[in-house]
């Protein structure tokens, strides 16, 4: 008998510049009724969060609004609670990758949907299953649900500054790595692996490296093609039933680094700076990676990231231990020398 899989997609995906306004006309159409809760951070809830509740309201929709401060299971059962106790039919994760992964677990944890309203272009948890959060200190992914529809203003995202958009290039970038290694997985590992996911997500890579010089904060257009590329980042990942698609080697430098060092940088500016190094220890085209990084405005050394070599040097030795059941090229033990010559042949250090 031949194994079913479930692939969780959302249902309208909604880009452009006022697209907001719509945000009524998107509930109706996906026959949500009753009342909303609308999960948004302490800078978002002025920005977006707000308007959002005005807006819902205006249109017959009750909606309560819950600001989160942080990326903590705490948080996640602050809003499960809320929406039980005011019999709320739908989520809306209104803010950053805080507030969308806090809305993603907390709509699952009380069976009813959520809706993505990203303010920025920074990684692509705007779509994925997959939600990361805090517990005991660490960065810890967990499976979620996807959103139910994707309502994207590229007025309120261009808006940003322009590190989030710089970041969420680092984020997509990464996809090179994270494939490569997901093949040396299947042919090392025999890990069942999806053609048509890798193909998305490279090709997602690929426009984004393509198209780096054009790309500029504060220019909706350049918001229009990273939040699409952020997209199909996710949709890639559902297709797999996994991250495998975007997340590997490089992010597990990202989250060791992170841990080490945590706070110092952006997680798609790791990802970035995790996707030069790996791709060298591929054999493939690093340079290629760093232009395209540079011409984004994404830091491509440790000075530039704020992080020191020591611990680029530690997180790269230490990454293996991330996430151990996700084999990558790091997980045949990457020693401090080889570590060393790593980072100073790609300029990180």
């Amino acid at each position: 008998m031949v194994g079913s899989r479930w692939m969780e997609l959302p249902r309208i995906v909604a880009i452009g510049s006022g697209v907001i306004l719509e945000l009524p006309d998107i509930c109706r159409r996906l026959q949500l009724q009753g009342r909303s809760l609308i999960i948004t951070g302490p800078r978002t809830h002025d920005v977006i969060g707000k308007a959002i509740s005005d807006l819902l309201e205006k249109n017959g929709y009750e909606s309560d609004t819950l600001v989160c401060s942080a990326s903590k299971l705490e948080e996640v059962d602050r809003a499960k609670h809320l929406a039980r106790e005011n019999e709320a039919s739908f989520l809306i994760g209104a803010g950053g990758g805080r507030s969308i992964d806090i809305a993603k677990l907390a709509s699952l944890g009380v069976c009813v949907p959520f809706l993505s309203v990203p303010t920025a272009a920074s990684h692509d948890g705007i779509c994925s299953s997959q939600a990361s959060l805090t517990i005991n200190g660490e960065t810890t992914s967990i499976k979620a649900q996807s959103p139910l529809a994707i309502v994207a203003d590229s007025k309120v995202i261009s808006q940003a500054p322009g590190r989030l958009l710089a970041a969420g290039c680092g984020d997509i970038i990464s996809n090179y790595t994270a494939i490569l290694d997901w093949q040396l997985a299947h042919r090392l590992r025999n890990e069942e692996y999806s053609e048509y996911a890798s193909a998305l997500s490279g090709m997602t890579a690929r426009m984004i490296v393509e198209l780096a010089a054009d790309i500029r904060p504060g220019l909706e257009e350049s918001a229009r093609i990273v939040i699409k590329a952020l997209i199909s980042s996710g949709v890639a990942m559902s297709i797999a039933g996994s991250s495998r698609p975007a997340s590997g080697s490089e992010h597990k430098f990202a989250h060791a680094m992170n841990k080490i060092a945590p706070g110092r940088a952006l997680h798609g500016e790791l990802c970035g700076l995790g996707t030069i190094m790996m791709m060298y220890l591929h054999g493939g085209d690093w340079k290629m990676i760093k232009r395209a990084l540079a011409l984004v405005g994404a830091p491509t050394s440790a000075a530039e990231a704020g992080l020191d070599e020591d611990s680029v040097i530690k997180a790269l030795v230490s990454a293996r231990e991330i996430r151990p059941e996700r084999y990558t090229i790091l997980d045949s033990g990457l020693n401090k020398m080889a570590a060393t010559k790593a980072a100073e042949a790609t300029g990180i250090i």
